[in-house]
């Protein structure tokens, strides 16, 4: 077995390609060589900002010879057949091979050399490999047929062993030499194979694999900021893109000016992560410290000192930059920002961002009014246990909250505050330059105005979460507008009938349900989501209301001219009638979009908390048991029931309880029994299984109910559980399709009457199993 190894050395290579690159680059070579019959024992790739490599270890010197066998016609077919056949194959009859009256082609095809199907796969590989981004170059970038490659290729290696595997590409030829690190090693290096590919280029000083330079940088860094009393802030993003920018990593730590910590630490971070790719420290107190590691591709002479310098001017110019819009952005209130938000086009069917900024400032005081959010403790909090998991967050029996006395207070006019401020920062220059900063920057901004710091933390945090893993908001006026923010995108583009569809979701609607989900179920909220959705949506489709007097205001125009004998009631009511019925008509039809906008987010709720709650161990089919019972959009209780149906059909009793269920169900439907039927007592005297099934549902049933009523969904289950042993009873000792037509039909009632009996919890139709 033989080692094969590949290197393309280019100019830079950015470095967020250069991990897509290697993956592409094994792909690519495995189907290749998948073509020819081969697979070698392990392939490794490696990536840096002038060289892709990669090494195929354990690979044979050639394919293997192969006979290929092609099924002709029968010996006895028409010559034109056969003709057909030898023409198709290139054989004569004399070499066709008859087996049972039928006619083969048997061909041996030798096997090729290693180096062969290589030399033809290489060449294959590079011009078809998919960059995000490629070039042409040369005198050959006139034609549109001409190579394309990240940047320009400038050299390939292609040794089998030690031997070069011959091939030209775009005017390239394949070799076995190199070169170093472009100033400690410019001269060219002889390779000698894959074996020792690694040693010599770090001879040369490069390291080839990226993850010894991303150690290097990572540990280094973070000693140099131990060493100077500091911590590092880590940042395994940053630790990549260095490790795509050096061949030679050299991690240096500089100071800036300490005036500079007056600007707010996230943009200073920012500044130095996104321009410069240094990393930051912080002090003992775990503020921000005036310190940052850059990292040096080379060792310099000084020991970096001129390096750090630099370094550091460059820093401080943006910083300084960073500096004059925070202070520039000071000097003018949110509150005068707002009008520029009308030239913010949200979208086209939308309105601008001043639109949604209302939508969303009544959304979020209608939270309030509702008491949907209050200023008391979360529900999470006072009845389901501080720090319990989201997926524990609905095992409580706290009934919901009353609305709040005086229409939500101060509460719902800081909520409203903090929204119509919320977006304001999207027109400031800190945001402009760094659109990561949005809220944040409004955040500080909205407290060094003045602004109650409950509202300058709701304009801060108002878009968490924003993805998984990120804090949930759990101060009320925080939770309000966010809570409004994310219900009024959803609403907005399902009432335009803009929902995502298969795998795309240009508008982050997905994250967005979960947004939703994470701030109801980590703070308890018992949000009707239904009727909230429908407010949200109707925000929306009654923004191009009309009102009568408006419609008229053209006509009276024209009537104003017009010199008539007829009076003014005879001019004005068939105006104020037609005026009147289209506003109405208007009104009908924008209360039907928001109906049905808020119809299908209801589902499209459901099927993200299925998504949600799956990580939870969450079982689906129970969410949707509840569901189809319709009538439930109250998330926390839906929770609880599921949490309980869950701990419930894992029992014996559970277990046996669906069988049973099931079984009724099963009947019911074969006997076209559907819905709930009326129950009356028997006529005849009940066998006693039948007496106990009947005695038992009359104690369940009040039992099963009131619990429901009162959220203890265990002890609606636990009286679901005394119906177990009698069902059983009951179809071990009774027959439901009896002879008498007065038997037969009372029983039958009496399976709906358990049917009906379990449908108080959960239509356990739907649960698997």
């Amino acid at each position: 077995m033989t080692d094969f190894l590949l290197e393309l050395r280019s100019e830079e290579i950015p470095a967020r390609m250069q991990a897509g690159a290697r993956e592409n680059l094994a792909k690519l070579f495995a189907a290749e060589l998948a073509k020819a019959g081969l697979s070698a024992g392990e392939i490794v790739t490696y990536a840096g900002p002038r060289r892709l490599a990669l090494i195929a270890r354990g690979l044979p010197s050639a394919t293997e010879a192969v006979s290929e066998e092609v099924k002709g016609p029968r010996a006895s077919a028409p010559p034109q057949a056969l003709e057909g056949f030898l023409r198709k194959t290139g054989l004569t009859r004399e070499q066709l091979t008859e087996r049972d009256g039928v006619l083969f082609a048997i061909t041996e095809k030798p096997g090729r050399a290693t180096a062969e199907v290589l030399a033809e796969a290489i060449p294959a590989i590079v011009r078809a490999f998919p960059w995000p981004k490629s070039m042409r170059w040369g005198a050959e970038s006139a034609s549109t047929e001409s190579m394309r490659w990240v940047r320009p290729l400038h050299a390939i290696v292609a040794l089998f062993g030690g031997e070069v595997v011959p091939f030209e590409i775009a005017g390239i030829t394949s070799g076995n030499t190199t070169r170093g690190h472009r100033f400690h090693a410019p001269a060219e290096i002889v390779l000698t194979g894959a074996d020792t590919y690694v040693e010599q280029l770090r001879a040369a000083k490069v390291l080839v694999d990226q993850d010894e330079r991303a150690a290097i940088i990572r540990e280094r860094a973070s000693a140099l900021a131990a060493e100077a009393g500091l911590e590092l802030v880590e940042d395994e993003g940053l630790v990549a893109e260095n490790a795509g920018l050096t061949e030679w990593p050299v991690p240096l730590l500089g100071r800036f000016d300490e005036a500079f910590l007056d600007v707010p630490p996230e943009v200073i971070q920012l500044t130095a992560r996104v321009n410069q790719k240094y990393f930051v420290c912080r002090s003992a107190d775990g503020k921000l410290a005036n310190a940052f590691v850059c990292t040096a591709n080379i060792e310099a002479s000084d020991g970096g000192a001129k390096i750090v310098e630099g370094n550091g001017k460059v820093l401080a110019a943006r910083l300084s930059d960073a500096r004059f819009f925070y202070e520039t952005d000071l000097k003018t209130k949110l509150d005068d920002l707002r009008p520029k938000l009308e030239k913010i086009v949200f979208h086209e069917k939308l309105g601008t961002v001043a639109d949604k900024v209302e939508r969303v400032a009544k959304l979020a005081r209608w939270l309030v009014e509702e008491g949907i959010v209050t200023e008391s403790p979360s529900r999470k909090r006072e009845g389901l246990g501080e720090g319990s998991a989201t997926g524990d967050a609905a095992s409580g029996t706290v009934p919901p909250p009353s609305p709040p006395v005086n229409g939500g207070g101060e509460l719902a006019d800081l909520a409203e505050r903090a929204a119509y401020l919320a977006k304001a920062d999207l027109v400031t220059g800190m945001v402009g330059e760094f659109p990561e900063l949005q809220g944040l920057m409004g955040g500080y901004y909205a407290a060094a105005q003045g602004e109650d710091p409950r509202v300058a933390e709701a304009v801060r945090d108002h878009y968490k979460p924003i993805g998984q893993g990120d804090d949930v908001p759990t101060a009320p006026v925080t939770v309000a507008v966010a809570l409004a923010d994310k219900l009024d995108t959803l609403a907005g583009f399902f009432a335009e009938n803009m929902p995502p569809s298969g795998s795309r979701d240009p508008f982050a609607l997905r994250r967005a349900a979960l947004g939703v989900l994470s701030l109801m179920l980590n703070n308890g909220l018992r949000l009707p989501l239904h009727s909230s959705a429908f407010f949200a949506a109707a925000n929306v489709t009654f923004r191009n209301q009309v009102s009568p007097i408006a419609r008229a205001f053209p006509t009276l125009d024209q009537i104003a001219r017009l010199k008539t004998n007829q009076s003014w009631e005879e001019v004005f009511h068939p105006l104020i009638e037609a005026t009147t019925r289209g506003a109405n008509d208007d009104a009908a039809r924008f209360t039907a979009d928001a109906r049905r906008a808020a119809d299908e987010l209801l589902a499209f709720f459901a099927d993200r908390l299925k998504v949600q709650q799956r990580e939870a161990g969450v079982r689906h089919d129970l969410i949707d048991a509840v569901f189809a019972l319709g009538g439930e959009d109250d998330l926390v209780r839906l929770l609880a029931r599921v949490h309980a149906l869950q701990a419930f059909v894992t029992t014996d009793d559970g277990i046996n309880l669906l069988a049973g269920y099931k079984r009724a169900a099963n009947i019911l439907k074969k006997e076209g029994v559907e819905g709930e039927q009326p129950w009356t007592t028997p006529t005849y005297t009940p066998e006693p299984a039948e007496a106990e099934l009947i005695a038992a549902l009359d104690v369940a049933e009040p039992k099963a109910a009131a619990a429901v009523k009162a959220e203890d969904f265990e002890a609606a289950m636990a009286a679901l559980a005394s119906l177990r042993a009698p069902i059983d009873r009951f179809f071990d000792d009774v027959t439901v399709n009896d002879a008498d037509p007065a038997k037969r039909a009372a029983r039958l009632a009496l399976l709906a009457r358990v049917r009906a009996a379990v449908h108080t919890v959960a239509d356990f139709s739907r649960i698997e199993g």
